[in-house]
């Protein structure tokens, strides 16, 4: 038998050498397939980018589905992984029905209603409006669902027929709002919150302070529910030809559980069909043969059809929605108007010549005073500069109004949530978890009276108290200052409107904290007018990060919070307020309520 040997050292020399051969390959191997991959991911987004074509006799599909806010999230990172939620922007919404009565290609709108969150009860009218303003060219539109929530169906009432499945269900019950109240739950684990507040009205607290609504907080929600559901059904008795007595009497009866026969008798649908006969239904409205296919435009295609753009100036549109902060937190799950950064883009766009006026878009519901107080001063230079409009959304109220105060214009829609000029401070006590519940105890040494102020071992004194009163009376004067000298109205006129009252659109148009009923497209027309421009177009702010910004930026995600947001729906706003009670500002000015619309 022979036997080869080799030296060892020839030995590890061949086994380097193919190690390092294959190491070399497979970083060849990964760096190919990573540019591939990335230019298929370009090549993919680049197509999604480029303008979408128009078939004739084109039918706009609207899947009213998911949560809407006021301009969807940009990210593509999370799209490809599939973990994004199914958030929805209210200004693609308005852009595409835009885009589809001015193309003529585009012979209808086809609404397919599904389980639909548009949080406020404005964002439906604006949508509603919108297609309204959309059969006004003489397009029709169908709508279906196999069950009409209350917002769906009033959304949905604009449309030219209306069809249900033959099992399906209308919910028609009006509206209501059942704030709840946590100081007892809180206090079987120790814990109280101590409040400073100015405004009778001012019932933001209550949730964490009291037992039950306050007679100021029920006499103003009332007030808000019962022309919210006016308007609801004012619009839909003009659209549907019903009238509001007796929608209001479907409601009374409770038509949801109501056999499917009866919504036709009542005239709140025009057929009863099942998903698979809308088909032939757009057909007939195509005026296409029943074997052709349906050319079908979804939101996402619509985003990329060309829109009719005029020249001239340019009216910037701010958007500028959800809680007001100072900086933006870490968590980048919500969305904030955040003073820092919205502070720095107001100032570039009063430096940019080529914006001759500039509509800021505005639904929160408030936050910080401090940051509202930041943002006050920057609306008040950029109107300096150039006209300021503020388009209301869903809520424009507290800190958001104060920010609004200043500018040239306000347009809000008549079911807007604007005023409550109130601030408060909520301190939470937790001595009684820690020395009843747990056990700590505490000691003392001090170099002064008040040296103690704000520790974790016992309350605030009724001389501290005061010292927090007179600061947030401070606070809240200069609040009101902000108002007056914005509407051109003296304190005594606001103090009688103020107080932390909220009010609808409406109302804050008969009282003088908005100028103008109207729309986002309205308040556009308004700057371009203060502006002395009869030719513009108009572009959003602040500027969707692009592809490469977004795949080399450090982004902290909460996907587990957004779930929660889902699931929590009207409850989830005041829940992270309790759960980010301790660091928040002292000074809040924020409203909070919810209306039923589902």
């Amino acid at each position: 038998m022979y036997i080869c040997y080799q030296k060892p050292k020839l030995v590890m020399k061949e086994f380097f050498k193919y190690t390092l051969a294959t190491v070399v390959g497979m970083i060849v191997v990964s760096l190919i397939f990573g540019i591939l991959g990335i230019g298929s991911i370009i090549g993919m987004l680049a197509s999604e980018e480029s303008t979408k074509s128009v078939d004739d006799n084109s039918v706009f599909v609207l899947s009213l589905s998911g949560t809407v806010q006021e301009r969807s999230s940009e990210d593509i990172l999370s799209e490809i992984s599939g973990t994004t939620s199914n958030n929805i922007g209210l200004e693609d919404i308005l852009s595409a029905i835009k885009k589809a009565k001015q193309n003529d290609k585009i012979k209808g709108i086809y609404i397919e209603a599904g389980m639909f969150d548009a949080g406020e009860p404005a964002t439906l009218q604006t949508i509603r409006k919108a297609l309204v303003d959309f059969r006004k060219s003489g397009k029709w539109i169908v709508a279906y669902s196999d069950t009409y929530t209350q917002g769906t169906y009033y959304i949905c009432s604009a449309a030219n027929k209306m069809y249900l499945n033959p099992i399906g269900q209308i919910d028609w019950h009006g509206l209501s709002s059942q704030p709840y109240f946590l100081k007892d739950m809180l206090a079987k684990f120790g814990v109280k919150v101590q409040l400073a507040k100015v405004g009778a009205y001012k019932s933001a607290p209550e949730m964490l302070t009291a037992e039950k609504m306050s007679d100021a907080n029920r006499e103003q929600v009332s007030e808000m529910i019962n022309g919210i559901w006016s308007q609801i059904c004012e619009d839909v008795s003009a659209s549907r030809h019903i009238s509001v007595k007796d929608l209001n009497d479907y409601a009374d009866r409770l038509i949801t559980f109501a056999p499917q026969e009866d919504y036709l008798k009542y005239k709140m649908i025009d057929g009863l069909v099942y998903t698979d006969s809308i088909k032939s239904i757009i057909k007939t409205m195509l005026k296409v043969d029943k074997k052709d296919d349906i050319k079908q435009l979804t939101l996402a295609d619509m985003a990329n059809v060309k829109d009719k753009k005029n020249e001239g100036g340019e009216v910037a549109v701010y958007y500028a929605f959800g809680d007001v902060v100072e900086t933006t937190p870490d968590d980048m799950t919500d969305s904030y108007i955040a003073a820092d950064k919205m502070c720095k883009e107001l100032q570039s766009l009063a430096d940019d010549d080529d914006v001759k006026a500039v509509v800021i878009r505005v639904n929160s519901g408030g936050g910080s005073a401090y940051a509202s107080e930041q943002i006050w001063h920057a609306v008040t230079m950029l109107k300096s500069k150039k006209p300021v409009v503020v388009s209301m959304g869903g809520m424009a109220a507290s800190g958001a109004y104060y920010l609004s105060a200043p500018a040239n214009w306000i347009v809000a829609e008549p079911t807007t949530l604007t005023g409550s000029i109130g601030i408060f401070g909520l301190f939470p006590d937790f001595s009684g978890l820690l020395t009843d519940k747990l056990g700590i105890k505490f000691d003392e040494v001090k170099t002064n009276k008040n040296s103690s102020f704000g520790t974790s071992a016992r309350p605030f004194t009724a001389e501290e108290m005061s010292y927090l009163n007179s600061y947030i009376n401070r606070g809240y004067l200069l609040f009101r200052s902000r108002v007056a000298e914005g509407r051109h109205k003296n304190v005594n006129e606001i103090e009688k409107i103020a107080q932390g009252h909220v009010w609808l659109g409406k109302a804050a148009l008969s009282n003088g904290l908005v100028d103008q009923l109207g729309t986002i497209d309205d308040a556009v027309s308004k700057a371009a007018k203060l502006a002395k421009i009869k030719e513009f177009h108009t572009y959003s702010y602040p500027a969707k990060t692009d592809f490469f910004t977004q795949l080399f930026q450090d982004k902290k995600h909460n996907y587990l919070d957004e779930h929660l947001h889902a699931v929590l729906g009207e409850y989830y706003s005041p829940f992270m307020m309790l759960k980010s009670i301790d660091k928040q500002d002292a000074i809040q000015a924020r409203m909070m309520f919810n209306v039923n619309m589902k």
